[in-house]
């Protein structure tokens, strides 16, 4: 799918399959003058009672009078001022009623939105299109039509701020619809040895340097956590390292750790087999790390970024690591394993120790590490743990930018008490209590020597149900914090 910036000349003669106008409540005028044959069916629609400009509200006129569009579709705003949610949600409501029709070429038109909708008409125009369809059939019947969509501006040209956010949101959603794809993928299509691919296909295609380790690598760099997961599947474990190099030698270098467990049965701790099947969607940190990838090769961003994704299986068999087995990690930490359910931990804190060679500006590691984090935020916030109040806060913003929110949970000393162990440095879990921030200070552990922060991604990486399958989260939180670093002031 292809978006562009169109200067607005007449309305009258714009021939497209479907020009969709964006309209705030009472939804009877879009405020331009050129629009007189819009506003008056607008009007007559409202009369009738078929269109009211409520939030997501659509009305569809077919060959429209005075026009040369083939079709009108109007869009609710909802009442004034209209924020940034209502414009996502009005442009996915419009993006949904083309999914019925035959058009392919569509016109989006707003008064005073064309920046709003540069930033959200790729999210919701890419979302609606994408499907799965690497294990099963294509419906060429159910398939998006729409191929081209064009945002009319008044302006004679478009300012170089409008294709700026035209541009990030188009590179944003194509990283965060490969995080999807990949994440949807079963686990015997999604192997570690598929990430690495990945990994290898992103920087061939962007300029990116890759490293692939494989176990002996794995052994010789002495990380006995990810080992100790790895040793009861079949599928070898993979330790990828993907760096983009944008800007220069002596700029600071920000980490990326995404967990990339590409499916986690729980060992020895066995899962309960309801919905165990969606143990694949285990891997979505190290799928968001990817897509993160995808976007800035896109945009070539200014920065530096290395992504590190330990990945292996999690299954129990005859040579599965054992509950109360004591393990080695890169740090030199030995880890009393209690629970081999809680195996994220142990093949993250070998990568937060392998961070140490970049001397990381900040290390973000993102996971789907906990189901008490979705006891404790659901599927709307993800989970934001670090000490680092300034790490924190950046963090923050750029989720509420990215509308891809996050929350910041405790971190003190207090929590790491349940880890102590009798015959081990650390264990690999605590009590049931607060299970997610007992989680988050077993990897503080391993990110003394840098700023750090963690992202539980456990409630927001997929949906259940009817509608199952990866979000592509937190995706659009990290493409939109990495470009606040590239256009801070530099020292």
């Amino acid at each position: 799918m292809k978006f562009s910036i169109a200067p607005l000349k007449t309305l009258a003669t714009l021939e497209t399959d479907a020009l969709v106008v964006f309209l705030p409540q009472p939804g009877t005028s879009c405020g331009l003058v050129e629009a007189g044959a819009i506003d008056a069916m607008a009007v007559e629609a409202t009369q009738d009672g078929d269109f009211s400009g409520a939030l997501g509200t659509t009305y569809v006129r077919a060959r429209p009078e005075g026009l040369a569009a083939r079709r009108l579709v109007l869009v609710g705003l909802g009442p004034a001022p209209i924020q940034p949610r209502a414009w996502l949600k009005a442009s996915q409501a419009a993006a949904a009623a083309l999914k019925s029709m035959g058009a392919v070429r569509v016109h989006l038109l707003a008064a005073d939105g064309e920046q709003a909708l540069a930033a959200l008409a790729p999210r919701a125009f890419l979302g609606a299109a994408y499907r799965y369809e690497a294990t099963r059939k294509a419906e060429p019947q159910h398939a998006y039509k729409v191929d081209s969509v064009h945002l009319l501006t008044r302006q004679p040209r478009a300012s170089a701020a409008l294709k700026e956010a035209l541009a990030v949101a188009t590179a944003t959603q194509a990283g965060v619809d490969l995080a999807r794809g990949l994440a949807d993928l079963p686990g015997n299509h999604c192997p570690p040895e598929h990430l690495a691919r990945v990994a290898q296909g992103l920087a061939k295609r962007h300029g990116f340097k890759v490293e692939v380790l494989g176990r002996s690598e794995i052994e010789r760099l002495g990380m006995g956590a990810l080992l100790a997961v790895a040793q009861g599947s079949a599928q070898p474990p993979r330790f990828i390292v993907l760096r983009h190099d944008g800007a220069g030698r002596k700029d600071p270098v920000h980490v990326l750790v995404g967990k990339g467990v590409t499916f986690d049965s729980g060992g020895i701790s066995i899962k309960p087999a309801p919905e165990m099947d969606e143990m694949k969607f285990d891997m979505s940190g190290a799928a968001s790390v990817l897509g993160t990838f995808e976007a800035i090769g896109q945009l070539q961003t200014r920065i530096n970024v290395v992504g590190l994704i330990p990945a292996t299986e999690n299954l129990p068999d005859g040579c599965a690591v054992k509950p109360g087995d004591v393990v080695t990690s890169m740090s030199g930490q030995t880890i009393e394993i209690l629970n081999t359910d809680a195996e994220g931990r142990l093949i993250l804190c070998d990568a937060l120790t392998y961070a140490e060679r970049f001397k990381p500006a900040s290390v973000i590691d993102i996971a789907t590490l906990t189901g008490a984090c979705v006891i404790a935020l659901g599927h709307v916030n993800s989970g934001l743990f670090s000490p680092d109040d300034e790490l924190a806060d950046a963090l923050i913003k750029a989720g509420a930018k990215a509308m891809d929110p996050c929350w910041r949970m405790p971190l003190v000393d207090e929590y790491a008490e349940g880890l102590k162990s009798r015959f081990a440095d650390v264990a690999n879990i605590a009590g049931r209590a607060a299970g997610s921030v007992t989680a988050a200070c077993f990897l503080q552990r391993f990110t003394r020597n840098y700023r750090w922060a963690h992202l539980d991604i456990a409630g927001t990486a997929w949906n259940s149900g009817a509608e199952k399958g990866g979000t592509g989260r937190p995706v659009g939180l990290l493409v939109r914090h990495l470009l606040d670093l590239a256009n801070a002031p530099r020292a």
